[in-house]
């Protein structure tokens, strides 16, 4: 039976690939397109436009191992269960099996002792209880009898707990069953305990979500045509489960890096416990995520990802500052962000290269944040100097504390312990208050500039993919073709375009890249896709990131001709194997797309702005054309 971390990632797969689904890539930790969430959170996120109806190229049962990063969480970090970056093992039926394949197949491999071996008295389930918009899914109960999980064993919550989705505001969404292992102080679980009355002495390890509605945008539930079945399982908390640990942090692929986080010297060599393991934790959960981050283009900012990269690096300084970790003899000629950052990529490297291809960025980006943070640390406690002990506060409102949270990046721990320094007090409610109200903020924030979004698959934001496509195109034709796609952010009302460019596009360049993508869309052409290996299509012209993760085949949706009388024509060149039709754009992507380009209406460049060093950014809009598309479909 597999024990170590590798073994259970790679006999998972087996497992999967023996039950006829084919082994797909990872995808990036920023989502290329899909403006609703900064990071993927889940497995499914790049599949979404699949799970929406879109063929996969490899078929209609899949499996992967998708890193996720969620940040959600992040005050639970250090406990038992919950990390910042984790991978998440999952198998996906788009329109094949649904309740009774999954459940199955999912209770095999735990259970079989050719695969994990767990002894089923170990196991407990949960479905969902049902409301007003769907039914109990008694449905999901019985199949779990029906495979040897005891009534008793059973636990039915709420869709808070048992529901997956939408992704949006509207999409595909429907009841999930978890699976959850024994971790209470008994041998085996007390008679009827399960989940849903028994919540503390239950690890969730599995989740099987059936996608059987599509939410409307006047939140009402319609059964969806195609049923999908989308599964996680925590790699880590399966391997703690296997390893017979208490927590993921002491799984084999953690605990060389806890080692070396304690391995340095603590200056209090009493204060190891629980409070200096919760730390070392933070630490090592910390830069894991902050190194997978980094190789997969973040950078530390102010917005977006790299404000959340930026706040998990000075969360884990602070844990070291907080610990009083000195520099080690080994250390010396290095930041300490580097040195764990060094260990994770030799821990991950061989399952994920890119890590080490990546290295140079990742410690040259680590060891400037660690430099910088130490430079607003000191000006934070001369902050803290002269609106605390200078003016002679006895307590520290709110609003200061905040202050010192959200602009020097004092955690309220680090203010407590200053103020308790100085026999003063801090008002925690205030700050508290002012927390909620900066997240309220936040929150609505991001709500606004994350609306609508691929996910949904409006009309419009398939016009703005599909027109993002032609100035991908248009731009290599006009810049060169050393011009690289580095992002994208596309929702119903723009599309947002990043790419490689070291100058600012003149005003000739951008009228010039305007007026190929409006003679595209003039000339009316049909969009379609075709499916072929990766070989067949570079051989074919394609534009795609080939650095990146590509399954065994993918899909390439040519604008203009057709796939075989396109494929060897240049962009923007008339074809010479007997039709006259332009090829605007040939290029690797999972849809959708409109299926003509005449649909898109009028196409309009609306700012050209730096966006980071070397990397330049568009934003345009697209006007006119139907309310009511037709999606490109494959090529016959």
């Amino acid at each position: 039976m597999p024990r170590t971390t590798a073994e259970i990632r790679q006999a998972y797969l087996d497992f999967f690939k023996s039950k006829g689904h084919a082994v797909i890539a990872g995808a990036s930790l920023v989502p290329e397109n899909d403006p609703t969430v900064l990071f993927t959170t889940a497995g499914m996120h790049p599949l979404v436009p699949y799970l929406m109806g879109e063929k996969h190229p490899l078929g209609r049962r899949l499996c992967d191992v998708q890193l996720c990063v969620r940040t959600q969480d992040i005050d639970e970090v250090g406990d038992m269960s919950h990390l910042t970056c984790f991978e998440m093992l999952g198998n996906w039926s788009l329109g094949d099996y649904f309740k009774k394949g999954a459940i199955e197949m999912s209770f095999e491999f735990l259970t079989s002792q050719q695969w994990l071996g767990i002894d089923e008295k170990m196991l407990a389930v949960t479905c969902f209880e049902g409301d007003k918009d769907a039914p109990k899914d008694e449905e999901s109960a019985t199949i779990w009898e029906s495979v040897g999980i005891p009534r008793e064993r059973i636990g039915f919550l709420p869709k808070a707990k048992n529901w997956w989705g939408p992704a949006g505001k509207t999409g595909p969404c429907g009841p999930d069953t978890e699976m959850f292992y024994w971790v209470g102080p008994s041998v085996f679980p007390p008679s009827r305990s399960n989940p849903e009355n028994d919540d503390a002495n239950w690890l969730e390890i599995w989740n099987d979500v059936f996608m059987q509605y599509n939410k409307q945008e006047d939140g009402s539930f319609v059964p969806l045509a195609q049923q999908n079945v989308d599964t996680g399982m925590g790699l880590e908390r399966v391997a703690a489960v296997m390893q017979g640990v208490k927590s993921v942090y002491e799984t084999d692929a953690f605990s060389s890096l806890v080692e070396l986080a304690r391995g340095v010297h603590i200056l209090d060599d009493t204060e190891l416990g629980r409070y200096v393991t919760r730390h070392v934790r933070i630490i090592v959960d910390h830069l894991k995520a902050s190194t997978f981050m980094i190789a997969d283009g973040v950078r530390p900012s102010n917005v977006d990802q790299g404000y959340v990269l930026r706040k998990i690096i000075r969360r884990a300084l602070r844990s070291i500052r907080r610990l009083n970790i000195e520099v080690h003899a080994d250390f010396e000629t290095r930041m300490y962000c580097s040195v764990i950052a060094q260990e994770i990529i030799h821990q991950y490297g061989d399952c994920y290269s890119h890590l080490q291809e990546k290295s140079r960025e990742i410690y040259q980006t680590l060891n400037h944040e660690e430099g910088q943070f130490k430079h607003t640390l000191s000006e934070g406690l001369r902050h803290y100097d002269k609106t605390v002990l200078k003016t002679g506060m006895t307590i520290i409102d709110g609003a200061t504390a905040f202050r010192l949270y959200d602009t020097y990046g004092f955690p309220i721990e680090m203010t407590r312990d200053l103020a308790a320094e100085g026999h003063l007090k801090v008002d925690e409610e205030g700050f508290k208050k002012a927390f909620e109200q900066h997240q309220k903020l936040s929150r609505a924030g991001a709500e606004k500039k994350f609306a609508g979004g691929l996910a949904d698959h409006s009309a419009e934001t398939t016009k703005l993919h599909t027109a993002t496509h032609l100035l991908n195109a248009a731009l290599r034709k006009i810049l060169g073709d050393g011009i690289w796609q580095k992002g994208s952010n596309i929702t119903a009302e723009r599309l947002r375009f990043d790419f490689s460019y070291p100058d600012k596009m003149t005003p000739e360049q951008i009228k010039q890249a305007e007026d190929f993508v409006n003679e595209a869309i003039k000339a009316d052409v049909p969009v379609s896709y075709s499916v072929m290996t990766v070989d067949e299509a570079k051989a074919a012209g394609a534009i795609g990131v080939f650095e990146s993760k590509y399954g065994e085949k993918v899909k390439v949706y040519t604008m203009g001709g057709d796939t075989e009388l396109g494929k060897n024509s240049e962009l923007g060149q008339k074809s010479e194997l007997g039709r006259n039709v332009p090829v605007f754009s040939k290029e690797i992507c999972g849809g959708p797309h409109v299926a003509k380009t005449g649909m898109l209406g009028h196409f309009k460049i609306q700012k050209e702005e730096s966006s980071s060093a070397g990397v330049r950014r568009i934003k345009a809009v697209v006007s006119g054309g139907p309310q009511e598309i037709e999606v490109a479909t494959e090529a016959k």
